[in-house]
């Protein structure tokens, strides 16, 4: 890929290194605001770039080892569901602030009798003049007990067809009468919550877009989280990529033939994966949501992480298992990148945010045109009633 980007003299490289050389070590709130966070969002949130210079601020950025402020559902899935359906003032008010990682937010979307099926969600809003009683509970919330807001749907009209009678709200998680709990994870790590509403008043100016019409939008959320889990690090955008794991490879003169084959069937996936994300990055160009290439790419990304992982595993060995003060193991093998907890954390990989058989059936459906699956509900195909159908 590299060699397929403009050269040192191009005036997009040479606008990018300008602006790093004036801030050598930059505020989340200088990068929010000079459309660097994510570039190819319109103004005045990005820059309107399309993939070739999005591309060109990352190499720059990476070259210069600046981070970009961490908040992967408010810049991920939040912000871009608000800009695409939120009110001028909600836009003012929440979309620079989750760029800037200055307030983090969560997704209030799965709960115990509604993972795969979303639509199918029990937590009930009732509006009481200029604001929304809810009741119900949430499970599977990553950062809820850390978050200052939450996007959350809630079952608005219990009349009409399940997928049609959904809003969508924004929910400030210090809100009375929310209680959440914390579920460790097999990696050790409180990252995941129970949030439980007991009439809890949210304001009617928190709605996004129009009510009811909850289901449309977080299809639209669905699709962007789709997009942001397949960036990146393996493990959803974080952690390592599969040129760490071959770098450290090179590095230890790894000369097994099956560990080489290995390494070379995940540097074609990752470049695959690239040039997906170019696709995608191209279509949100055109103004489009993403489509089916969010559901693949996901569907791709997720099994090539816990392959990058397993990889990573194997070539340390037995250490692997084995966590050290940094996470990291003692020893001449791969290490440094939170082996340990980046392997048990990467089984949860094609769970969530839509798990590969929905995606798979959403392809099968509305892709290749298969027949529909049986379905509860007349008139709607299985994968149509699941999380993102």
């Amino acid at each position: 890929m590299d060699e397929l980007l403009p050269g040192h003299d191009d005036p997009r490289r040479v606008a990018v290194r300008q602006w790093i050389a004036q801030h050598p070590s930059p505020t989340n709130r200088e990068l929010a605001e000079s459309g660097y966070v994510a570039p190819h969002w319109p103004a005045p949130y990005g820059l309107g770039a399309d993939p070739i210079h999005q591309l060109i601020i990352d190499d720059e950025f990476a070259r210069a080892k600046l981070a970009r402020p961490s908040n992967q559902i408010g810049i991920g899935w939040a912000a871009p569901t608000i800009i695409f359906a939120g009110t001028q003032e909600q836009k003012d008010r929440y979309v620079l602030p989750a760029l800037a990682a200055e307030e983090i937010w969560c997704q209030l979307f799965s709960e115990p009798g509604a993972g795969s099926d979303l639509a199918g969600l029990s937590t009930r809003a009732v509006r009481d003049g200029d604001e929304w009683v809810v009741n119900g509970q949430k499970v599977w919330t990553t950062g809820a007990h850390y978050s200052k807001f939450g996007i959350l749907i809630a079952r608005t009209d219990p009349d009409v067809a399940k997928h049609k009678g959904i809003t969508y709200f924004i929910c400030p998680m210090d809100l009375p009468g929310i209680e959440i709990r914390t579920i460790r994870n097999i990696a050790g790590a409180d990252s995941f919550n129970e949030v439980f509403f007991t009439d809890v008043r949210i304001p009617h100016a928190n709605v996004v877009g129009e009510v009811n019409d909850g289901w449309r939008l977080a299809k639209v959320t669905l699709g962007n989280e789709r997009v942001s889990l397949s960036t990146g690090g393996v493990l959803w955008g974080n952690g390592p990529t599969a040129l760490d794991v071959i770098n450290e490879a090179r590095g230890l003169g790894v000369s097994h033939p099956v560990l080489r084959q290995r390494l070379a069937s995940l540097y074609i996936e990752h470049t695959v994966l690239e040039i997906i994300r170019m696709r995608t990055l191209t279509a949100r160009l055109r103004g489009t949501q993403p489509g089916p290439e969010a559901s693949i790419r996901k569907i791709m990304a997720d099994e090539h992480g816990q392959r990058v992982m397993e990889l990573a595993r194997d070539i340390t060995g037995a250490d692997a298992m084995v966590i050290g003060p940094d996470d990291s193991v003692e020893g001449k093998h791969i290490r440094s990148k939170s082996w340990y907890s980046g392997y048990m954390f990467s089984k949860a990989l094609t769970i969530g945010g839509g798990t590969g058989e929905v995606q798979r059936n959403i392809l099968g459906e509305r892709v290749l045109g298969l027949p529909s699956e049986p379905s509860t509900e007349k008139g709607l195909s299985w994968a149509e009633t699941r999380r993102g159908g």
